[in-house]
């Protein structure tokens, strides 16, 4: 099901979407999603989790980060530190136990719950990815852009990248982020089985994946 939620943003409150799987039970996990197109890649996995998990008795929420999916927000009015905000409010309005943060989402996931990451990313390297990636459209089209300058220019004024604008804020919060995990579980990609879904050209499903992925949260929640 689709829930709403109350969401902080830089032109005052929002409401923003969730996928929920929600019976009022004790569990109540809350997944922070990946950022940029590793979220919309691995989706379908974590969506797969979800129902697993609601047949195991767990309460599970993946909310949008403002400015992503279905949301109204301004995406290149979004910081790091916005998202932090918006997850603390997320996890508050939907009762939150626990949480499982994925990759980027580690970076603005609500670090005083219990719960897991997913193979935390560094924001420096989720930047880079993007500035080469938009190094190499440029040259094929024939254009020479150079990282270094593409990174200034991004700290000052925001950067177009992968189809996703940027702003200044988001940039430069990006540039030095690292995941603050205190006491959650970090879970390799290696315990899953089979190679990174962020790594692959187009979102697809991974059953076993799921199903390794629910057994651990499980196992945690659990313990």
């Amino acid at each position: 099901m689709i829930a709403a939620w109350p969401c902080p943003g830089p032109d005052g409150q929002s409401e923003e979407y969730a996928l929920a799987f929600d019976r009022g039970r004790k569990a109540r996990l809350l997944i922070v999603p990946a950022l940029f197109d590793e979220a919309n890649r691995m989706r379908r996995m974590l969506v797969d989790t979800m129902r697993l998990l609601d047949d195991a008795g767990v309460d599970s929420f993946l909310p949008d980060l403002p400015g992503c999916n279905e949301s109204l927000q301004d995406f290149s009015a979004q910081s790091l530190h916005g998202w932090r905000r918006a997850m603390v409010q997320a996890a508050r309005h939907f009762g939150a136990s626990d949480v499982l943060a994925v990759r980027g989402g580690a970076l603005v996931f609500p670090h005083t719950l219990p719960g897991l990451v997913l193979e935390p990313a560094k924001g420096g390297s989720l930047l880079r990815q993007l500035i080469r990636a938009r190094v190499i459209v440029a040259r094929e089209a024939g254009r020479q852009e150079d990282s270094a300058g593409l990174l200034e220019t991004g700290r000052t004024k925001g950067l177009e990248l992968a189809g996703w604008h940027c702003g200044a804020s988001l940039i430069a919060g990006l540039e030095t982020a690292v995941a603050q995990i205190e006491g959650q579980r970090i879970v390799a990609q290696g315990e899953l089985g089979g190679g990174g879904l962020w790594l692959r050209a187009e979102p697809a499903a991974a059953p076993e994946q799921s199903a390794a992925l629910a057994k651990i949260v499980l196992s945690e929640i659990a313990a």
